[in-house]
């Protein structure tokens, strides 16, 4: 198998982490998105921007956890660097029409690698808090799909 292609594995097929010392340090920035589709018992209990559960305020919580998603990441996705975050919002966005709730986080860093996997985990982790939460109300919710809004810093930026 020819894995030139695949930037971790090495020349004897064994995993490793990418070697970025010859890479330019760059302000990088990643924006990651992810939903909740929720029941509208679930969405009843908004009260001032925010979810009202026995367990507290649902929001609140789903963001400090997600923050520390974010600066957890390396250590959840093996050959994901650590790396210095220097910039951290999550915003969570409830849409009482639809029963959705939005959940964005923009991740900032200057370095010599991305902030993509941390912007992810951040969303990630927010919405698992937000259903574990709400699940004593009702388990009637969907985690939606977790994307990846924009890129930018270093060789490539996406949008």
């Amino acid at each position: 198998m020819n894995n030139s292609n695949f930037t971790h594995i090495d020349k004897n097929n064994n995993p490793m982490m990418v070697n970025i010392l010859s890479k330019e340090m760059t302000t990088r920035c990643a924006h990651a998105r992810g939903s909740l589709i929720v029941s509208t018992e679930i969405m009843s209990q908004l009260i001032n921007g925010d979810i009202q559960t026995k367990k507290g305020p649902v929001f609140h919580t789903a963001i400090i956890a997600g923050t520390m998603g974010v600066k957890k990441t390396s250590e959840l996705i093996p050959f994901c660097h650590a790396i210095s975050v220097e910039s951290c919002k999550i915003e969570i966005t409830p849409n009482t029409v639809e029963n959705i709730i939005l959940i964005d986080c923009i991740v900032q860093t200057s370095g010599k690698t991305g902030v993509e996997m941390e912007a992810l985990t951040g969303v990630s982790i927010a919405a698992l808090t937000i259903y574990d939460m709400c699940k004593a109300i009702s388990h009637q919710m969907i985690i939606g799909e977790i994307t990846l809004e924009k890129k930018t810093g270093g060789k490539s930026d996406i949008k």
